[in-house]
């Protein structure tokens, strides 16, 4: 694609977007055709070149048994991620954290940040897995992620570095580390986070109202902690910036076939080009939920893309927006985060 001269930019528009991080949650996609391996190396390229444009973090998520990703152990693949650059921040979005001990978890992170330091991020979630045989591969069921049962395991987590064991062990290298902490969070998770004193991060962008709501009661019930001193919001999903409104749908097409899939046969498969997404014949079930998949994103031109991210930061006031945006088109992929980067303002590395 073709980039054009003409660029809208968010800092100069908004005084405040200077002080506005943007980052980005790589699930490690899997596509039609390649093997899950090249997702992996697509994920560790992508993050060289977002270094190169400026943002702020790259992340990658946890996820078991699931075709269409090929992420299933983020601190391995961190570590990867931050051998190949140099500056960017690296962290997860995140392990989740009902899956593994907190010793376990805090032992992976310690040797991160004793190996790249000060460039590691430790974001945790919530969630188990998606089905029943991953749920029971991983010796947990639903109710594993309960929010009191999550609390105390953040709490127990944040300890080994802090040298408050339960056991009288000590994690090493961990104790005595500092690893800045996030909480992923959908509804109550924000009050968990303010309870911990820990960065929120919330999403989606689809759903303003929730996520306003859980903002201020983030901002509401936030506790002054040894880890953050004052409420830090992060904003996370889809941006999609292109040449035209139509090539940024395009953009959304096939992840929004590949969830409508999932929802309605239970897997979430490889992402299919565009351009299959748009001959396929869908029943009126998979046709709503593909449908209800392509709307309330942030997607544009830059000038459009521009005046939405000033609504919603706004809105919710958020220090930084993590996008999450996913495709077949690798170079369209790249391309809407050049754009994103113009629009935001971004130094280039």
């Amino acid at each position: 694609m073709r980039s054009e001269p003409h660029h809208a930019s968010l800092s100069a528009a908004e005084p405040r977007g200077d002080d506005v991080r943007f980052s980005v949650l790589d699930r490690s996609r899997v596509r039609e055709g390649h093997e899950p391996a090249e997702a992996l190396r697509d994920s560790v390229e992508l993050a060289r070149e977002l270094e190169r444009l400026g943002y702020h973090r790259f992340w990658v998520a946890e996820h078991h048994g699931v075709p269409g990703v090929a992420g299933s152990a983020p601190t391995v693949l961190a570590a990867a991620v931050a051998a190949a650059t140099r500056t960017l921040r690296v962290g997860t979005g995140g392990v989740m954290l009902p899956n593994h001990r907190p010793l376990v978890v805090a032992e992976q992170f310690g040797v991160l940040e004793s190996l790249f330091p000060g460039r590691i991020d430790m974001g945790v979630g919530r969630s188990v897995g998606f089905t029943d045989g991953v749920r029971r591969a991983l010796g947990r069921d639903k109710d594993a992620a309960g929010s009191e049962d999550y609390a105390a395991q953040l709490d127990e987590l944040l300890g080994w570095f802090r040298g408050t064991s339960p056991t009288g062990v000590h994690a090493r290298p961990t104790e005595g580390l500092t690893v800045p902490a996030f909480v992923l969070a959908l509804g109550e998770g924000a009050a968990i986070a303010a309870r911990a004193g820990l960065p929120l991060v919330i999403g989606d962008l689809r759903n303003r109202d929730r996520m306003r709501r859980g903002i201020d009661e983030y901002r509401e019930t936030f506790r002054p902690s040894a880890w953050a001193e004052r409420p830090y919001v992060v904003i996370s999903g889809t941006v999609a910036v292109a040449a035209s409104p139509e090539e940024a749908r395009r953009l959304l097409l096939p992840e929004a076939w590949s969830m409508a899939h999932a929802r309605t046969h239970g897997t979430f498969p490889p992402l299919p080009p565009a351009e299959r997404v748009e001959a396929l014949t869908m029943t009126a079930r998979e046709r709503g939920f593909y449908e209800s998949g392509l709307t309330g994103h942030i997607a544009g031109t830059e000038d459009q893309v521009a005046d939405e991210l000033r609504t919603v930061l706004k809105e919710t006031g958020a220090q930084e927006v993590l996008v999450t945006t996913s495709t077949y088109d690798r170079e369209a992929l790249l391309d809407s985060y050049r754009r994103l980067a113009r629009v935001a303002g971004l130094a280039p590395a």
